[in-house]
């Protein structure tokens, strides 16, 4: 059948010699791979930069649940970005939240909650008129109420430490290693009270956003089955370091 549905490109594997296969974070069918085919020929009416990661695309697709590669038989732009492929801040990022994704979230089913949180970050991504140091630290504790492991409770004097494997905040800490320090753990509190427009005014120089980043992919680490480690993290130390 044929499905009409929005679009995430979170990897683009070249196929052939003019195509290419795009794992693609759709709104009606959750994570799924695609063939669109002549895309790198000369002649193709569909521009290589369309799919490239992060693209927002409309599509028209070919689709078989029980089939792993599907067939995109129509696909356009859904957003045109104006400064993210041009300002290496933004694009690292993206290229940040892009392999966070791709990492974390499996779901081959529809999630609308989900694909409009996903697709509205790169928006605003894009868009925003503020520092985006903070924007990837944001999406990942915004990330987590969507991964079913949102924290718990609040940082306060009497709950200091925020415990990764209970993932709630307690007195202090407990017998396993998996905890946060203070630091860590107030400044979880403070992004959990913030949001993408307001995130930049969180004061972080760059051990402490290190270290913070550190200790939040450990958490993601103990909640996601077969977690790895971010490639795109260096890129970002060397942007913003």
């Amino acid at each position: 059948m044929l499905i009409k549905t929005r679009g995430i490109v979170l990897r683009a594997v070249k196929y052939s010699e003019t195509s290419l296969i795009l794992d693609i974070y759709t709104e009606a069918k959750g994570l799924r791979s695609y063939i669109v085919s002549g895309v790198r020929s000369r002649k193709s009416k569909v521009s290589a930069g369309l799919v490239q990661l992060m693209s927002l695309v409309d599509m028209v697709a070919y689709h078989r649940d029980e089939k792993d590669l599907n067939r995109i038989r129509e696909i356009k732009a859904a957003h045109i970005y104006e400064q993210l492929p041009f300002d290496i801040r933004r694009s690292s990022v993206g290229m940040f939240m892009t392999e966070l994704i791709r990492k974390s979230i499996r779901e081959i089913e529809e999630n609308p909650a989900l694909f409009h949180y996903l697709f509205e970050s790169f928006r605003y991504l894009d868009s925003s008129p503020h520092r985006v140091a903070n924007l990837h630290i944001q999406f990942m504790v915004e990330l987590t109420a969507f991964l079913g492991f949102a924290p718990a409770g609040h940082y306060q004097d009497d709950t200091a430490v925020f415990d990764m494997l209970e993932g709630r905040f307690l007195p202090d800490a407990t017998s396993h290693l998996h905890f946060m320090d203070e630091t860590s753990s107030q400044l979880l509190g403070q992004f959990i009270q913030s949001d993408q427009a307001h995130c930049h005014d969180i004061p972080l120089d760059r051990a402490t956003r290190r270290k913070f980043l550190l200790d939040l992919l450990d958490y993601y680490r103990l909640h996601i089955e077969n977690f790895s480690g971010l490639n795109t993290l260096d890129v970002l130390e060397d942007v913003f370091g």
